[in-house]
C-alpha cells in the first residue's frame, strides 16, 4: 500500500478565468505585494499596493471607501516624527518633510485608485492580521503606529462582524462604480509573531472566517487559499525565510503556481510558458557577449519579443535586447 506523506492543495476557481487582458488591482498585507508583481511581471494590468503595506483588513477597507468618492479627498489625521510627516492611515513610505507634500501624494494615490477600480475586472485584497490598534486621542483606528509610543495606542482584536460590516460599506460603494467587478480574498500566510504564536492563530482565524462568511454573503466573492497552502500542503519551516515569519522564494513561486493554474485561461497558460523562457534568456550573462553565437542568440530573441509585443507592452525588453546587439 503506497503512503504519500504530504497533503497537496489544489485550488479552483468558481469564476470566470482571468486572461492577459485582464485588469487586476491588489492591496493588503506584504503577500498583496508578492503576488502583484507577479501579475506584473506576466505584463499584466495591475496596481499593486498603492497603500503601501496595510495589515488588518478595515483600515484597508477604509482606504478603499475613500478612494471611490468622486473626488477623493484625505481627511485623516496626520503625524509628526522627528522632521518626517506621516498619516496614520497609511504605510510609512509615505513620509514626507511637509505636511503639503504628504497630503499631495496621498490625494494623488487616492484618485489613481479611483481610477483603476472603475475599470478593474477582479480585485485581490489580502487580510494580515485581526489586530488593530486605536490612536487613544482620536478614538480612530490606525493602519500603521509609525512608532509613536504604544501608551497612546489601545491594542485590540477586531471581530468578524466588524471585518464583515465594514466590508459591506466598501463594497456597496464599489458596486456604485463596477457593478461586474469580482473579488479575491486571501489570508496572509506571513506570520504576525509580534502578537505571539498564539496571538496570532486566533487573529488568522479570525481573518479566515471573515473571509469564509463574506465568500457566502456575495456571489462575486471568493477565497484563494494562500495561507492554507502554506500551513497545510507546503507545511515545513524549508519553506520559509531565516526570519521564520515570511515565507521563502521558493514558497511564494509555489503558491503563485496555484494561483495561476487555477484562476488563468489556457493561452494566459500558454503566453506565461512563453514568457518564462525570454525572462531567462534576457537574464542570461554571457562571458562573450560580443561572439558571433551570442549575437545570434540576441537576434533570435529579438524576434520573440516583437512577436510577443502584439500581445503585451514589451518594449522596454526590446530597447534592451536592441542595445546589447552590437553586429548589424
Amino acid at each position: 500500500m503506497a503512503t504519500s506523506f504530504r497533503t497537496e492543495l489544489l485550488p479552483q476557481t468558481t469564476g470566470k478565468l482571468l486572461t492577459l487582458q485582464s485588469s487586476i488591482f491588489t492591496a493588503g498585507s506584504c503577500f498583496a505585494e508578492v503576488i502583484g508583481q507577479k501579475l506584473m511581471q506576466y505584463k499584466l494590468a495591475a496596481l499593486v499596493n498603492p497603500f503601501g503595506t496595510i495589515f488588518n483588513p478595515i483600515s484597508l477597507f477604509n482606504l478603499l471607501q475613500t478612494s471611490l468618492k468622486p473626488q477623493p479627498k484625505f481627511t485623516g489625521e496626520l503625524v509628526q516624527r522627528a522632521d518626517l510627516w506621516l498619516a496614520y492611515d497609511f504605510h510609512s513610505s509615505f513620509a514626507f518633510t511637509s505636511q503639503t507634500e504628504l497630503l499631495s501624494r496621498i490625494n494623488q494615490t487616492l484618485t489613481q485608485t479611483n481610477a483603476f477600480l472603475q475599470q478593474a475586472n477582479t480585485l485581490i485584497l489580502t487580510f494580515g492580521t485581526a489586530v488593530g490598534y486605536i490612536h487613544q486621542a482620536s478614538n480612530r483606528l490606525v493602519a500603521n503606529c509609525h512608532k509613536i509610543p504604544q501608551s497612546q495606542f489601545e491594542k485590540r482584536v477586531l471581530s468578524v462582524s466588524e471585518i464583515t460590516t465594514a466590508f459591506s460599506l466598501f463594497y456597496k460603494a464599489l458596486l456604485e462604480v463596477n457593478a461586474p467587478v469580482r473579488i479575491i480574498l486571501t489570508v496572509s500566510p506571513v506570520r504576525h509573531l509580534k502578537e505571539t504564536i498564539v496571538g496570532n492563530s486566533v487573529s488568522k482565524s479570525i481573518l479566515r472566517v471573515a473571509c469564509y462568511e463574506l465568500s457566502m454573503q456575495y456571489a462575486a466573492v471568493e477565497y484563494f487559499p494562500a495561507y492554507e497552502l502554506m500551513l497545510d500542503d507546503l507545511r515545513d519551516y524549508r519553506f520559509y525565510k531565516p526570519d521564520m515569519i515570511h515565507p521563502s522564494e521558493v514558497a511564494e513561486d509555489y503558491i503563485w503556481e496555484k494561483f495561476k493554474v487555477a484562476y488563468f485561461d489556457s493561452d494566459f497558460q500558454q503566453f506565461a510558458l512563453q514568457w518564462d523562457k525570454v525572462r531567462q534568456a534576457l537574464a542570461h550573462k554571457p562571458f562573450h557577449p560580443a561572439s558571433v553565437s551570442h549575437q545570434l542568440f540576441l537576434k533570435k530573441l529579438l524576434i520573440q519579443l516583437e512577436t510577443l509585443a502584439t500581445q503585451i507592452d514589451c518594449q522596454s525588453e526590446i530597447l534592451e535586447v536592441k542595445n546589447r546587439i552590437t553586429t548589424g
